[in-house]
């Protein structure tokens, strides 16, 4: 059984993963960690979660960590180096890697005798070409603080890669796909041949798509402009741009759902929202199936891309010259693929399992 544990400044989210029997399902989340009507702190929060396991035996802890910089580009077994090498990685994430930090430390107090392997959201695009990851800023200033193109929803992407590829009936190698992660946080990834060549997160989760409460792509003068007409500092633009953008800053929802509610009730700014999400998914497509040159596949994954037939066929409409197209009864049913037979591009619905992915690495690892 391995153990996997997604830790957040406040929470902690666990799941029990048995590789041999996938429809077990033993997962938890605790909230509140530090505050009042909650556990005093994360070593409080592991003994809730192995308390609640009633015994049942832990082989290793997987801990998804959002940010592995340039050195951590693989699942990695952690040991006190690897633990300090991660404290100096927290200004890359200072919103996620703490959190996941702290995790790892309250498990491995709690679980001494079982192996820890931190598993990175960045990690599978550490195989992005250097003309994709690099920013054309100042060469040293880029070196000196590791600023270039890292992505993220990594583990995601990797897993339903796999489970496209599956569906799909050919090996990863053989297939050229864009992956569409499109939950709250949203991201557009090229993968060729298994290896993720383009990806639209950047240095931070920031870069890319409209999100739920993130802007995405922003002319990067925004920042200074809103600091000399509007006089607000760094730390305002920073919460202006992270929490109170895309979806919410249009339409005062980031929840798809209530999001499309008000669209179908003709709300202006909910529409407005919607074609917006839309058109930069679309255009995100066209740039990838340039960067690929052929694309055999788009796989729509994560809370929306699973779930939102109405975001599926806006994204993609318009595109059948390029012979992607989506089957109206197809999608509407949630059915795997939901291009017409015959199409040049599958497009396809994958659903995600980060935690299985997690787990899945965390066990190849120790295999090796």
């Amino acid at each position: 059984m391995i153990l996997v544990l997604n830790s957040g400044s406040s929470s902690v989210k666990y799941r029990v993963v048995d590789l041999t029997d996938p429809d077990h399902n033993t997962r938890g989340l605790i909230e509140k960690i530090g505050e009042p009507g909650g556990v005093a702190d994360h070593t409080a929060a592991i003994g809730q979660v192995l308390a609640g396991l009633g015994g049942v035996p832990i082989d290793a802890v997987g801990h998804r960590i959002v940010h592995g910089g340039p050195r951590f580009t693989r699942p990695t077994l952690v040991d006190d180096t690897v633990l300090a090498a991660l404290h100096e990685l927290v200004p890359l994430a200072p919103l996620h890697n703490p959190g996941g930090i702290i995790g790892i430390e309250a498990a491995r107090a709690a679980l001494p005798s079982v192996p820890h392997v931190a598993v990175f959201d960045t990690a599978f695009h550490a195989t992005l070409p250097p003309a994709a990851s690099t920013y054309a800023i100042d060469r040293d200033l880029a070196r000196r603080y590791d600023i270039r193109r890292f992505g993220f929803h990594g583990t995601s992407c990797a897993y339903v890669t796999g489970r496209a590829a599956a569906l799909l009936g050919r090996a990863p190698e053989a297939l050229n796909l864009i992956v569409l992660h499109l939950g709250n946080g949203a991201s557009a990834t090229a993968v060729r041949g298994g290896r993720s060549v383009e990806t639209s997160m950047g240095l931070t989760p920031l870069e890319g798509l409209v999100m739920g409460t993130r802007s995405g792509d922003l002319d990067p003068a925004v920042g200074g402009y809103l600091h000399r007409v509007a006089g607000l500092d760094f730390a305002a633009v920073d919460d202006t741009l992270q929490r109170h953008a895309g979806l919410l800053g249009l339409a005062g929802v980031n929840d798809m759902r209530a999001l499309l509610e008000r669209r179908a009730a003709g709300d202006p700014d909910a529409t407005l929202a919607f074609e917006v999400y839309c058109h930069r998914i679309r255009k995100y497509v066209g740039a990838y199936h340039a960067v690929l040159g052929r694309l055999d596949a788009i796989v729509f994954t994560a809370g929306v891309g699973e779930h939102s037939p109405e975001v599926r066929a806006a994204a993609l409409s318009g595109l059948d010259g390029w012979g992607i197209a989506v089957d109206e009864a197809r999608n509407a049913a949630n059915e795997q693929v939901i291009s017409p037979d015959g199409g040049r591009v599958t497009v396809c619905v994958v659903p995600t399992d980060e935690e299985r992915s997690i787990a899945e690495q965390t066990a190849a690892l120790l295999r090796a």
